[in-house]
């Protein structure tokens, strides 16, 4: 249990810290000063003051926040403090202050892939066959177990995905598949039918297939600077389509709300994946801070996402969202954060409970 807390704290703290310090980077880059630069809410634990930024560690480490000079519309400023006011900027400006949070965090979860892809490389699953099903397209075309799949159509194939990807968008064609075996190469001839199966988000769809199953077989394949970068951009482009995805789908009804984590379900994930080694623990937070990226992009009032709205909203209608409006949203905005948290915490809690048998 401590070992999950302290894998929880590191976590969250270096996804907090990019957060926040994108936000303050920025905002000094457009001279908006900044009152206070907290990891974490609540009473000031300890920290240190540098011209007018007291930059603190707080007790509550379930987040943190950037206080700039001017923040709120009404708010009283000091003589000579003007210039350095967050309203007095640019709209574009303030804009730019408020996306560079989000923006951080895919930045970070970049870095992370990308270092992880030039070091330890990438690992490929190899189209290796490790079962053929009986009555299937595959065990009427002669496929075996031990089979290397090598090209489809004289396409070469070099990994599981990149084969089933083929396969799956065949339409239902006849295919010609080389399989290696110990004997040599040979081609095999198979018409893929379409079978029902499961995606990422456990969705029953549709797909061709021809009913082989993965060896499970994999080999790590070295990248170079170009290749790891481009790898990098891959992965968080992924994972945050696939989380747009899943917001929007839970939205609709299509997903349960029941699938949404919190504090305890990532704490306990950090200290799995710390067990698992340094690069896994890494991988960890490079998507959960994209996860979070996106979640503060959401156009909901208290998040990044909200004060976005209200800006784009001010740029159109060249005047700023009135103070009772933004108010009003912000208070609505606030339950709707606390409901959610409500929730996230009682899913954790049920987890935990039938995960131990309570």
């Amino acid at each position: 249990m401590t070992h999950s807390v302290f894998a929880f704290l590191v976590v969250l703290g270096i996804l907090i810290f990019f957060h926040e310090f994108g936000h303050f980077l920025v905002a000094r880059l457009f001279g908006v000063g900044v009152e206070k630069f907290s990891l974490g809410f609540g009473p000031r634990l300890f920290g240190r003051r540098i011209g007018i930024t007291d930059y603190r560690l707080s007790l509550i480490p379930l987040g943190g926040y950037v206080k700039m000079v001017g923040e709120e519309p009404d708010e009283e400023l000091a003589p000579g403090l003007a210039a350095q006011s967050f309203t007095h900027k640019s709209v574009l400006q303030r804009m730019l202050i408020v996306f560079a949070g989000p923006l951080f965090n895919i930045i970070l979860a970049v870095v992370i892939f990308f270092v992880i892809a030039l070091f330890a490389g990438v690992l490929i699953l190899k189209p290796s066959v490790g079962a053929v099903k009986e009555g299937s397209p595959a065990f009427n075309a002669g496929f075996q177990k031990g089979d290397l799949i090598t090209a489809i159509d004289g396409a070469a194939v070099t990994s599981w995905e990149e084969m089933a990807d083929t396969i799956g968008h065949s339409g239902g064609r006849e295919l010609e598949i080389t399989v290696r075996r110990a004997e040599g190469e040979l081609v095999l001839r198979a018409k893929p039918e379409r079978m029902p199966t499961q995606n990422l988000l456990g969705e029953e769809i549709q797909r061709y297939v021809i009913g082989v199953s993965s060896a499970g077989e994999v080999l790590s394949r070295k990248l170079g600077f170009v290749e790891a970068v481009l790898q990098s951009l891959r992965q968080t482009y992924a994972i945050a389509e696939l989380m747009v995805v899943i917001v929007a789908k839970m939205i609709t009804g299509a997903i349960s709300f029941d699938t949404v984590g919190g504090p305890i379900m990532i704490a306990q994930m950090a200290g799995d994946q710390a067990r698992a080694g340094i690069s896994s623990l890494f991988q960890f937070i490079a998507v959960i801070s994209v996860n979070l990226a996106v979640i503060n992009l959401l156009p909901i009032p208290v998040l990044d996402g909200g004060h976005l709205l209200f800006f784009l909203i001010e740029a159109v209608k060249r005047r700023p969202v009135s103070v009772k409006v933004r108010e009003i949203a912000q208070q609505v905005g606030m339950v709707l954060l606390i409901m959610l948290m409500i929730l996230v915490f009682y899913n954790d809690i049920t987890r935990l409970f039938f995960s131990r048998g309570l």
